[in-house]
């Protein structure tokens, strides 16, 4: 077991002193003005050949509702969390106590969180064009009406 441990620990220094030499590279290349031995080249996909249709039309169920219940949240009362009208509660109370930083920050919020629910509707008129699209080729079946 002593062998394992110590083994282990020289392992460890070794991995230490070699990212303490790794760190130490750059610095002194800096200061040479030495030229990069390795460069990082990004990594490239190929194009796309198609436009994903299959996948979209796999996914559509999962989407109209995860959309749905977006704008069952956005629309809800003031007890639900994430409504723009518990938003607009809050707004309220910010400039009711004076609190000007606040009321600045959620009303920001709160333009942004209204701003949300045209979008969500577009879209969900947008997949239900999708859906009839999907249907009529035989790419799926959805919950769109």
């Amino acid at each position: 077991m002593r062998s394992y441990r110590k083994a282990a620990a020289a392992a460890g220094a070794l991995a230490l002193g070699g990212t303490l030499f790794a760190f130490a590279g750059p610095a002194q290349a800096a200061t040479t003005n030495a030229t990069p031995v390795a460069t990082v080249t990004p990594k490239t996909l190929p194009a796309p050949k198609g436009d994903g249709a299959k996948d979209i039309c796999k996914r559509l169920p999962k989407t109209e509702q995860r959309i749905q219940n977006a704008l069952n949240r956005l629309n809800g009362p003031n007890t639900e969390v994430g409504s723009v009208a518990r938003l607009e509660q809050r707004v309220d109370n910010a400039k009711a106590a004076g609190h000007t930083a606040v009321y600045s920050y959620l009303n920001d919020r709160l333009t942004y969180r209204k701003s949300l629910v045209p979008t969500l509707t577009q879209r969900q008129n947008d997949l239900k064009d999708v859906a009839t699209w999907c249907s009529s080729q035989g790419l799926g079946t959805s919950t769109a009406q």
